[in-house]
């Protein structure tokens, strides 16, 4: 894993065996659950604790990917603590796999490769996000995508301050103007040969989210570091998957801003005009991440072509009332990738839950009398998640003929004090079947059975690609 200023230092290593040890010397955690637990035998796991009473992960078949994601949550990369920082040890932790039930092959390493790029991803995204705005302003954040691009050999387009009110992308550039760090707006594109349609993926990145003029209040303002989540996660996936062999146009863009106090913020009452040519009357500044990704999924749709738009975002407060504190909110024009994306959830550990979606009930809540919208609705208690998502749906068109998904990730974004990497797992999962990696494509709902186990159910999925 590539150390970053000031992260700790543990590598997490994947192995089929780590073959016998003496505990003293490399301690030893069986983690699984008690169902899977309660099935070893003692031949099993004696050689780890014969001398005398490393992570041991015990799991079914079926369950090595979200085991495996579940792991990279618990080892967050940042910290500030100098006592941490000071020792300077690099750690391996070495997480081998007993596998019970049926099969009980031991991983290949083109697994073990996959495990470990989902979690290299996860870590990424979580770092990211538990990183404070003074270490990760918005050209901090374009220099970890611009190292992604550097490491995948992609060059990003990037749409920086000035340029981007020029070009007509009112929404990224009227949040972020007033701050010191200008807003961005950054693309990393994969175009790989006989791809046959083209997926973009779009993060919102609010760096710091103090709520503009419409400011939060002190206790409400600690934790929005974390309002980049959805850019983070999509940066962490996009490196995953790219490394995994996508064979699809793959998109990942990046709406980044900071939403600061200063002379030239947004006020209330201002109207802007966004890239989609319509024109939103700001009635809350503190809801700035819709408008950020309605200029992210009008540039994917407009410019790129996308056949399927998926935003991710912490986007609502009231996202963690609807759906929870673990599941996020998913908003989609499509009954088949509601349900694939509920599967998703199930198979990687990034769970969702399905909010209502009736834009002819619910669109009306941004009526405005001198703007084709407002930015915030009129009625709180009136699905107001859904809402917020129906708002950056608008910016593509409720008749759009494309596939469109939106996560609101508010909460599980972070649990406690930390960040989860929320989103990475879930996006890796949900579009697997567009690599040629056999354990992406198993856990896999589009268009993947998920009922039989084995090396050969894995390599048959790979031969169906088709996303829509």
């Amino acid at each position: 894993m590539r150390g970053a200023r000031g992260s700790v230092s543990e590598q997490l290593v994947f192995t089929a065996r780590a073959g016998d040890v003496d505990p003293m010397s490399r301690p030893v955690l069986l983690v699984g659950q008690l169902s899977n637990l309660q099935k070893l035998t003692w031949d099993q796991i004696k050689g780890k604790l014969e001398p005398r009473v490393s992570p041991e992960l015990v799991c079914e078949y079926t369950e090595i990917f979200a085991s495996a994601c579940a792991v990279a949550r618990a080892f967050p990369l940042f910290t500030r603590c100098t006592g941490l920082l000071e020792q300077g040890e690099k750690l391996t932790v070495s997480v081998e796999f007993i596998l019970v039930g049926e099969n009980t092959n031991p991983l290949s390493e083109s697994m073990l490769t996959c495990l470990l790029n989902v979690a290299e991803g996860i870590r990424l995204a979580a770092r990211i996000v538990d990183t404070p705005c003074n270490e990760m302003n918005t050209d901090d954040f374009l220099a970890e995508i611009e190292l992604v691009g550097s490491e995948l050999g992609i060059i990003p387009t990037v749409i920086r301050g000035e340029e981007l009110n020029r070009k007509g992308f009112g929404g990224i550039y009227g949040v972020g103007k007033a701050a010191v760090s200008p807003p961005i707006l950054a693309i990393l594109s994969y175009t790989p040969e006989d791809a046959t349609q083209t997926i973009a993926w779009v993060g919102k990145g609010i760096v710091y989210d103090t709520g503009g003029l419409s400011i939060k209040s002190k206790t409400c303002m600690p934790g929005m570091k974390r309002d980049c989540g959805g850019a983070a996660a999509v940066l962490g996936a996009f490196r995953a998957a790219v490394k995994q062999g996508f064979k699809e146009n793959l998109h990942a863009l990046f709406c980044l801003a900071e939403n600061a106090v200063g002379a030239n913020a947004t006020r209330p009452d201002d109207i802007h005009q966004l890239y989609s040519g319509k024109t939103v009357e700001i009635n809350n500044t503190d809801a700035e991440g819709r408008l950020v990704l309605a200029d992210g999924v009008s540039y994917a749709c407009k410019d790129l072509k996308a056949d399927i738009i998926l935003d991710i975002a912490t986007l609502t407060g009231a996202q963690g009332i609807a759906t929870g504190k673990y599941h996020a909110g998913l908003l989609t024009n499509s009954e088949e990738w509601e349900q694939a994306c509920v599967k998703a959830g199930q198979n990687s550990g990034d769970l969702v839950q399905p909010m209502v979606y009736c834009p002819e009930l619910h669109f009306s809540e941004f009526t405005s009398a001198v703007a084709d919208m407002k930015n915030f609705v009129s009625d709180r208690a009136n699905a107001m998640s859904s809402c917020a998502g129906l708002f950056i749906e608008a910016h593509i068109g409720f008749d759009w003929p494309g596939i469109w998904v939106h996560i609101d990730m508010a909460s599980p974004v972070h649990t406690g004090a930390r960040a989860t990497g929320y989103g990475v797992a879930l996006l890796l999962a949900l579009f697997g079947c567009a690599t040629d990696d056999a354990l992406l494509n198993f856990v896999s709902p589009v268009g993947v059975n998920f009922t039989a186990e084995g090396d050969a159910t894995m390599e048959n999925c790979c031969k169906k690609r088709r996303l829509v």
